[in-house]
């Protein structure tokens, strides 16, 4: 599959039509490649690779770019590229740059938590307000208390 661009050449093998003359100058068409579905196919593999590196599930990431998760999973499975004005956002979310999510340049990740789910859920913690922030430790505080006091009965238990 070609597309043609017209530009003011010497003739040579790649010559598909007679030269055009405009004002006297000879302009001829060149038959130009196309990129094949295959170089960029892997866009939407790419997309879902580095989604689950960074610990973002499809609706994560549609929330923190402000899309549906049908979308994310549209560009993952179906798309060759997601809209250009979405990019920077997706590239933003996964803390990569555009190069990298196109797989432009190679990803330099560094190492990251194990849980990032959980260090994203603790900064959403952080925009909350005191009392809220209060409420939610008090909770967490419950969930640690009720664990340790189970792994305590159960080493008793295993005596």
């Amino acid at each position: 599959m070609y597309s043609y661009c017209t530009h003011h050449v010497k003739p040579t093998a790649k010559t598909v039509e007679t030269p055009l003359r405009i004002d006297g100058i000879a302009y001829e068409q060149i038959a130009m490649p196309k990129k094949t579905k295959a170089e960029t196919a892997n866009f939407g593999a790419r997309l879902a690779e580095l989604r689950k590196a960074a610990g973002f599930t499809q609706q994560e990431l549609a929330d923190e770019v402000g899309v549906s998760r049908r979308m994310v999973a549209y560009y993952e499975v179906q798309s060759d590229h997601p809209p250009a004005h979405l990019l920077p956002a997706i590239a933003r979310a996964l803390h990569l740059s555009t190069d990298e999510l196109l797989g432009l340049a190679p990803v330099k990740r560094a190492p990251r938590e194990k849980d990032s789910r959980l260090r994203r859920r603790l900064q959403q913690l952080e925009k909350l307000d005191a009392a809220e922030k209060r409420q939610i430790l008090q909770v967490i505080d419950a969930f640690i208390e009720r664990g340790l006091l189970k792994r305590k009965a159960q080493g008793k238990a295993a005596a």
